[in-house]
């Protein structure tokens, strides 16, 4: 059963984290991975983290948020309009010895797995510069000075970060005391996924997941944390990690008095997925509804039939109209756990049956979803 905790501030939550890492109230964890909305304060929470453990000069937290971001910025060349560049701020502690590490060879390895571009280092003056290759008339041509797409620009920081972790993690398992990052302890990840479409989400969710398995891997000693909005990137992360990495798993939400509820979603994260269902909600009322989206409704039938001491998902739906209709529909179109990594927008027809799945199991459990996320809880979902 899972168990709810009352904070009055985010230093609090940001304690119960550390100790929970460390072993100080629980078992020992490597990983803390939760689910809030926008505006509940993920981002101040990863910044009240990282203080926790300043002393002095001294620091332990390698963190990316919405302030990591907000170290790279564009000079678009406003004169000439031609050499547009991705600078990067110099005085940062966190570029700290970069022309030694061979960055080039350890981002391009991961920015050409989501991108076809190619990138430029200038360590003289902290600049980026994109290029991509295009055949013309059976020719090969260079296109210089790319002003590139928002989400690949996202990508790329989100690269150069995750190379970085790499980094770290080579150099505090080393039995070397040197290095400009061997002082991490703990690497904590707020919202990666910003402007990035959902084929994307999933491909980063998935990487992530491969580092935190290699941290574990390692016999490293260093912690995670990772909160989203997003809540098909907390499925994926969720499923690839539980097996491999010794977690918790959280649902934070905000009062309007700016306290705290911290959700422990136990081995079965069914309160979580309540949240989901207020996110189903909107995908059904907007009509984009999505194939994967079947993967998620399934996940959510699979959750609720453990809540209630089901042996089978049918349960959920049974004596619902077209019930046989229905659970052909689930087992097709969820069929796979790939089947989300090729996200389609369905069919007219499909996306009826969707919804009459969808209706049919909230009527039949008797869902208010104003009610979940009552007045006094900020719901602000991108």
């Amino acid at each position: 059963m899972s168990t709810s905790t009352n904070y009055s501030t985010l230093n609090e939550v940001a304690l119960n984290y550390r100790r929970t890492l460390t072993g100080d109230n629980t078992s020992e964890k490597d990983l803390i991975l939760f689910f809030a909305h926008n505006g509940t304060g993920k981002t101040r929470l990863s910044m009240e983290f990282k203080e926790l453990g300043k002393i002095d000069d001294s620091r332990d937290t390698l963190y990316f948020n919405a302030f990591t971001e907000d170290l790279f910025s564009w000079n678009n060349d406003l004169e000439n309009d031609l050499e547009r560049v991705l600078t990067f701020n110099k005085d940062s502690a966190f570029f700290d010895g970069l022309q030694e590490l061979e960055m080039e060879t350890r981002i391009g390895g991961l920015f050409q797995n989501y991108v076809d571009l190619n990138f430029f280092i200038n360590y003289d003056d902290y600049t980026v510069t994109f290029s991509r290759e295009l055949i013309i008339n059976n020719s090969t041509t260079t296109v210089e000075n790319i002003k590139i797409s928002r989400g690949e620009e996202n990508l790329f920081i989100w690269c150069f970060f995750i190379a970085i972790c790499e980094i770290a993690i080579d150099q505090v398992n080393s039995d070397e005391d040197t290095g400009a990052y061997n002082w991490v302890k703990y690497i904590y990840i707020d919202d990666p996924i910003s402007s990035l479409d959902e084929n994307k989400a999933i491909a980063v969710a998935c990487d992530l997941g491969r580092l935190i398995k290699k941290i574990k891997e390692d016999g490293s000693k260093v912690k995670t944390v990772v909160s989203t909005h997003h809540s098909l990137f907390f499925n994926v992360m969720f499923n690839e990690l539980k097996r491999h990495v010794k977690n918790k798993c959280y649902f934070l939400h905000s009062k309007k008095d700016e306290t705290y509820i911290l959700q422990d979603t136990g081995d079965v994260p069914f309160f979580h997925h309540i949240a989901i269902i207020s996110q189903l909600k909107q995908v059904v009322d907007s009509g984009e509804i999505y194939t994967h989206h079947f993967n998620t409704l399934r996940s959510i039938l699979e959750k609720t039939a453990s809540f209630f001491g089901y042996e089978r998902i049918d349960k959920c739906i049974q004596g619902l109209d077209d019930e046989v209709l229905f659970n052909r529909a689930l087992n097709l179109f969820s069929h796979g756990k790939y089947s989300i990594y090729n996200p389609k927008e369905m069919g007219s027809d499909n996306k009826d049956l969707f919804k009459k799945i969808f209706e049919g199991f909230l009527n039949k459990y008797e869902f208010y979803l104003p009610e979940i996320f009552n007045d006094e809880i900020e719901t602000n979902i991108e």
